[in-house]
């Protein structure tokens, strides 16, 4: 990944994040995560989309459902440009937590496992932080190990 290119830019020439890449042009978000930002996303890898029950991708890839889609998707993506040392800040500053606004309008918590960052989305369900402080030149990304749902 080159930090002069967009985060959809990067993710289309990276071979963990082809899933994520078909959600995101499914649910027309291209030109979104494209634009200035800037963003952060935690970005799902293909296993994680994988570890989904059985039909639940090609479920959601379906037209009908692009609206369910661009929810999910924009639930990993956060306003600014968040480093992983900064989150980790925020979470100490916060007693052991730190929550984070999304783009879809939930929540989603952010702790620090043993130098590990781990995200919970609504549900409490958890991801860890896989690589972390991606640059971008309309954000940052951490690349996560599941896929987080909004309630």
């Amino acid at each position: 990944m080159y930090p002069s290119k967009t985060i959809v830019q990067n993710a289309s020439k990276a071979n963990n994040l082809t899933t994520l890449v078909a959600a995101v042009k499914a649910a027309g978000l291209v030109d979104t995560l494209s634009g200035t930002g800037p963003f952060t996303v935690f970005a799902p890898t293909n296993d994680a989309f994988a570890a989904l029950p059985s039909g639940t991708v090609d479920t959601l890839l379906k037209p009908e459902n692009k609206a369910k889609l661009a929810q999910i998707l924009t639930y990993h993506v956060v306003p600014g440009r968040l480093t992983a040392r900064q989150l980790k800040v925020d979470v100490r500053k916060g007693g052991g937590t730190a929550e984070l606004a999304t783009v879809e309008g939930g929540k989603l918590t952010v702790t620090d496992a043993g130098g590990m960052l781990m995200i919970a989305d609504a549900a409490g369900n958890k991801a860890e932080v896989t690589t972390a402080n991606v640059a971008q030149s309309n954000g940052m990304v951490h690349v996560i190990d599941h896929v987080l749902m909004p309630q």
